[in-house]
């Protein structure tokens, strides 16, 4: 069902509706033996979260650009229409005559020479694609923002889980150190410094689950609903979601496909087209226009009412000589913003390059650490092993074991800490290249797993 809705979500006709289904679904006791997978929570998240939904009615406001600006180029239609009474006075009788005076009038104009509406006209198609980039970096947020807050939660959970199997490990510690002082076998320094451990991964347990509870939160503020059970990262699950080879592949198309690039090119064009717009202020204009009038005129003379009809076509031209000053300043005022948005691409391409390099760091660095820190956890089990046997016979102490429980634990969260930011280094790698859609979270899922 829930894939099915990450599915339907590719067409805009339905897939809100589905995802709101999704959504009742989920929260539903039937189909609660199944743990979220990151595009069920991206499925919610595209129905219900308020930023998306902004993003998408700007889209649509965005493309009405596109009609306005083409309304300049087509022809217009306009009526009037006037009824007045007039109190006249009639000085060679010397009284007063009311009569009332009528006129309705009718005018079509086609611009055939405008080029200020033409410049218009392609700003308004510039406009409209700016909007759907717009929309798109905004889907392609809301894809990252999920999938981070999806792995925070995951981290929060392994952080008390570790936390607690860290505590019960004390808590037996303490058990047995008190056990052993009682007939005098350790100092009561071992008792306190066990009972100090202890205590300690009490209050690191109250910082986990705050922490975990303000994670979930985070996401369900964009979901609008309890998140539910989430699928897990398996234990063997490959991490690189993006090839070596294909790393530097990436990195190199960043500063030309990103999303913040191509908002920046459009929004070049876009203030190109102001130039031509206001440099067109001393372009003449001509429009065909028509025009079909009558004027009735119910006087109380001699001869009676009088009803003018009239039609006229012709050509109307206007040449601007001199309007202040005003055409020439916004000529350099939109000269000026152009210069600013080609400043502003350029930040762009280097901000995107900057980015898909960290990213590539970021995977890189998280895969390195994975090895190293799998090979540190098979020597700190090792270790622990080995200094509870020294225990036992008497060549370690409780504090060595404390020791080497605590950096097992250690290297336990480091190890999964490490493997979740590795695969959202590779999607925010995949984002900067504006290249993350629905089918990188749907290859994620596959290293997902339900551990209930």
């Amino acid at each position: 069902m829930m894939k099915l809705c990450t599915f339907l979500l590719l067409s805009p006709a339905t897939g809100v509706s589905m995802c709101a289904l999704s959504a009742a679904l989920l929260t539903n006791p039937l189909y609660a033996n199944a743990a979220a997978r990151l595009t069920d929570i991206v499925a919610l998240a595209q129905a219900h979260d308020p930023q998306y939904a902004a993003a998408r009615a700007s889209m649509d406001a965005g493309r009405e650009r596109y009609v306005q600006g083409r309304a300049g180029l087509l022809p217009t239609l306009n009526a009037q229409g006037s009824v007045r009474a007039i109190r006249e006075a009639n000085t060679s009788q010397r009284d007063w005559v009311n009569y009332k005076s009528g006129i309705a009038s009718i005018t079509f104009t086609q611009p055939l020479l405008r080029k200020a509406n033409y410049e218009t006209f392609r700003q308004g198609e510039l406009q409209a694609q700016l909007a759907e980039l717009q929309f798109k970096l905004a889907e392609q947020d809301l894809l990252l923002r999920i999938s981070k807050g999806y792995f925070d939660v995951l981290q929060a959970q392994d952080v008390l889980t570790s936390v607690r199997a860290q505590k019960d490990a004390f808590d037996r510690q303490l058990a047995q150190a008190n056990k052993s002082f009682t007939v005098g076998i350790v100092p009561i320094t071992d008792v306190n410094e066990a009972q100090t451990r202890f205590d300690l991964t009490l209050a690191q347990e109250i910082a986990a689950i705050n922490d975990l509870e303000i994670k979930r939160r985070t996401i369900e503020k964009a979901v609008k609903t309890r998140l539910p059970e989430l699928a897990t990262l398996g234990e063997a699950a490959m991490i690189n979601i993006i090839k070596d080879e294909q790393l530097i592949v990436v990195v190199e198309r960043a500063p030309i496909e990103a999303l913040q690039v191509a908002i920046g090119l459009t929004t070049e064009q876009i203030a190109q087209r102001d130039v031509n717009k206001e440099s067109a202020g001393h372009w003449p204009t001509m429009d065909l226009v028509a025009n079909k009038s009558e004027n009735k005129h119910a006087s109380y003379s001699a001869i009676g009412p009088i009803t003018t009809r009239q039609t006229a076509v012709g050509l109307e031209v206007t040449l601007p000589l001199f309007q202040g000053g005003a055409v020439s300043s916004r000529a350099r005022e939109a000269a000026a913003n152009l210069e600013r948005t080609r400043d502003e691409l350029e930040a762009a391409r280097r901000q995107a390059t900057f980015e898909a390099s960290q990213a590539m760091l970021g995977v890189q660095s998280g895969l390195a650490m994975d090895r190293a820190l799998k090979q540190a956890l098979r020597s700190n089990e090792l270790q622990l092993r080995s200094t509870r046997r020294g225990l036992e016979v008497g060549v370690r102490t409780l504090v060595d074991v404390l020791n080497a429980e605590q950096q097992l634990y250690s290297t336990k969260k480091d190890l999964a800490s490490a493997r979740y930011q590795t695969i959202v280094s590779g999607l925010q790698l995949l984002a900067a290249a504006g290249l993350l859609t629905i089918n990188d979270l749907r290859e994620v899922d596959q290293l997902l797993m339900d551990n209930r």
